[in-house]
């Protein structure tokens, strides 16, 4: 091994105990730490992240869970795969028409598609998830509804019976919701039991199920099961989903769409 090469897995090898101790590393640390250029961390993690040694975010990257997604708070998942929920978010956004009721879970990529969402004249939005009925509050042509229950800070949603009974009045047209874990041999998964008791009822009351998931969400599962894939309607994905994933959902009548 030459020298730099030494010294190229020695420099990643700390990246990872690092990332270890503290669950982040930034860019700008790095650089400073390791006195190389940016563009040098920036391959370091770029390599590592496809090891799936770690997941990047906006300006560094944080520890990868392995196999089990954790409840992380709505203000750490904004800097995951940031560029990939965007580009998901824009085109869920495309599925809203004149006239729809729909329901909008707590998440990153889900906040990502509200701030895409088109100027319709007659849009209903069930949502349980406080910061996505903030981002509504200046479009006047959208009426937003809100169900009871307790909130869940980390991911700024409303939880519990009253949110679960609440729900129960409401015919949907479509169901738009984020996700933490997809087994597409199993099916979808989120840290939270009670998270995941609101997305059953928010299917079963939806006339069409569409699923917000960057690929990175196929890698993992998480704590408690939402439901399997033949209720799915629609994935919205990046290109990074494994084609076997692709075929799995798309054999059980699920449509895939790559953004």
């Amino acid at each position: 091994m030459s020298r730099n090469q030494d010294s190229t897995v020695s420099r990643r090898k700390e990246i990872l105990h690092i990332l270890s101790d503290k669950g982040e590393v930034f860019v700008e640390d790095l650089v400073e730490r390791f006195k190389v250029s940016g563009v040098t961390v920036r391959n370091d993690l770029d390599q590592l992240e496809q090891k799936n040694l770690l997941i990047r975010a906006r300006g560094g990257a944080i520890k990868m869970e392995t196999g089990v997604a954790i409840d992380q708070r709505v203000v750490d998942k904004n800097r995951i795969n940031f560029q990939e929920k965007s580009r998901i978010g824009r085109k869920a956004s495309q599925l809203v028409v004149e006239s729809d009721t729909i329901i909008i879970d707590s998440g990153s990529t889900t906040a990502e598609m509200v701030r895409n969402l088109p100027e319709l004249q007659d849009l209903t939005v069930i949502t349980n998830a406080m910061n996505i009925a903030n981002q509504l509050i200046t479009r006047p042509n959208i009426n937003v509804i809100i169900p009871g229950g307790y909130l869940r800070k980390n991911s700024l949603s409303l939880v519990g019976p009253q949110a679960e009974k609440s729900l129960r009045n409401f015919n949907v047209d479509k169901a738009f919701l984020g996700v933490d874990g997809f087994d597409t041999k199993h099916g979808i998964y989120t840290p939270n039991v009670e998270e995941a008791r609101l997305n059953e009822i928010m299917i079963e009351i939806s006339k069409e199920v569409i699923l917000l998931a960057d690929s990175s969400k196929f890698t993992r599962r998480s704590f408690a099961f939402i439901c399997s894939i033949d209720q799915i309607n629609k994935v919205i994905t990046d290109n990074g989903i494994k084609p076997d994933d692709k075929k799995r959902l798309e054999d059980a009548g699920v449509q895939v769409i790559i953004v």
